[in-house]
């Protein structure tokens, strides 16, 4: 078996002594989605979930977990992070502001520390996935245990 993969995400969950297996899967550079990773790691789409880099209008940029296979409501997000609007953050911005690339971005160990919101869906299960830091690689791990390292706030954040 290869050596585990040693994202930033890998490393604070690690230091944090946080429990989680590392999933890895085959990658196709035109099919990023989380549907996509669902497909190929077998996991159900409401176990795995998306991480969007969002913005909101009073508080800024966010990192927003939901399903795949789900729309995030962007209203509902602005409630719930105390702004009054919200949208994504352009796709050429994203490295920038996270350190992450389209199909590789973590709600974990970002360049700076960012709000994160995790939609409460998550809480249903005994286990997730989320990406790991690096297209092709998840987390799957307790949905408690991942709102505990981010410091997250759940909420109903889809439609």
């Amino acid at each position: 078996m290869a050596a585990v993969k040693k994202t930033n995400a890998v490393r604070l969950l690690e230091n944090l002594k946080i429990p989680f297996e590392l999933l890895e899967y085959e990658i196709d550079e035109e099919a990023l989605s989380a549907e996509d990773a669902a497909a190929k790691t077998g996991i159900a789409e409401e176990r795995t979930f998306k991480t969007l880099c969002c913005r909101g209008d009073k508080n800024g940029v966010m990192m927003v977990c939901v399903p795949a296979g789900r729309e995030l409501d962007f209203k509902a997000l602005a409630a719930a992070s105390g702004n009054k609007s919200s949208e994504l953050v352009h796709l050429k911005e994203v490295q920038g502001l996270t350190g992450y690339i389209r199909g590789g971005c973590s709600p974990l160990a970002t360049k700076k520390k960012y709000q994160v919101i995790i939609d409460e869906s998550a809480l249903k299960f005994d286990f997730i996935t989320v990406n790991a830091g690096h297209r092709g690689l998840l987390f799957k791990m307790s949905p408690l245990d991942l709102v505990r390292a981010t410091d997250a706030k759940t909420a109903t954040v889809v439609r």
